[in-house]
């Protein structure tokens, strides 16, 4: 079977950021600062969350994942405190990240039912709350790890409904989302798309867009200007972009781009750059 994260994970890598390992007391405050998500692992204590108009109360280790920025608060009781390492979470690509935006606001999990993870969490735990050398960069990569098991278990449980990760669940949809991902270049027909799924034209196109949520062509547009955006960033020409994603010329990929993001490629660029700047 395909690994349906790889091509993903190589071209929208994360990178955690550890900002707390320690106890937490009272009322703190963690703002969105428009950039990064966060990945909070709760060791010990009860907690209340609030974020947006929820609440959410914690009474027993837990993952709490915000994979996009939102502003969060946690309280605990007078007199309480809770244990917790918490980390910012860097998406390639920012908002534009497939996996980020495929997520919900909050994923919240007991850490005894992150599948396989104990070990994992076990050495993190003990790595964040010892004052070793070298135990920063030891516990961003595992919390890395955490990650990819939690995204893992979403996709294999089926709890994420609709969207790219509950295609990458779908035995025979994922077939054709790594084909997509792994060679966005080829000039893919429905025909073959269905025959990569093991699907008839008809059944594969209902069910791509029913699971999905949007038709194998839209979404293979969508895949191919999320690279853009990502060689954009890293100051590629378009003229050769446009010939790594499929496109023939940079007036197709320009047009496909503004169908997408509503701006050229040269429009959105200078946004990025006057947000950067901002």
């Amino acid at each position: 079977m395909a690994d349906r994260l790889a091509a993903l994970m190589t071209h929208f890598p994360m990178r955690a950021q550890v900002f707390n390992t320690g106890p937490l007391c009272g009322i703190n405050t963690l703002q969105s600062d428009g950039a990064h998500g966060q990945l909070h692992l709760v060791r010990r204590g009860e907690v209340e969350v609030r974020y947006g108009r929820e609440t959410l109360h914690v009474t027993q280790p837990s993952l709490l994942l915000f994979p996009r920025p939102l502003t969060h608060r946690f309280i605990t009781a007078p007199g309480c405190e809770v244990d917790m390492v918490c980390a910012n979470l860097a998406f390639e690509g920012g908002s534009a990240n497939p996996i980020a935006s495929a997520l919900p606001d909050l994923v919240c999990l007991p850490l005894d039912q992150v599948w396989g993870a104990e070990p994992v969490l076990s050495l993190l735990f003990e790595e964040a709350f010892e004052q070793r050398c070298g135990r920063v960069a030891l516990v961003e990569r595992l919390l890395e790890v955490v990650m990819i098991q939690v995204l893992r278990q979403l996709m294999e449980s089926g709890e994420v409904n609709g969207g790219l990760l509950s295609g990458l669940a779908h035995p025979r949809l994922r077939n054709a989302l790594v084909a997509m991902h792994e060679t966005p270049a080829k000039e893919w027909t429905l025909e073959e798309l269905a025959g990569v799924a093991g699907m008839s034209r008809s059944v594969f196109a209902t069910n791509f867009r029913e699971t999905v949520g949007v038709t194998p062509g839209q979404y293979l547009q969508g895949w191919r200007v999320r690279l853009t955006q990502k060689a954009l960033r890293r100051g590629r020409p378009l003229k050769m972009i446009a010939t790594e994603v499929g496109y023939g010329s940079e007036a197709a990929l320009s047009r496909a781009f503004r169908a997408q993001t509503g701006l050229s490629p040269r429009g959105w660029k200078k946004q990025l750059a006057e947000a950067d700047e901002s």
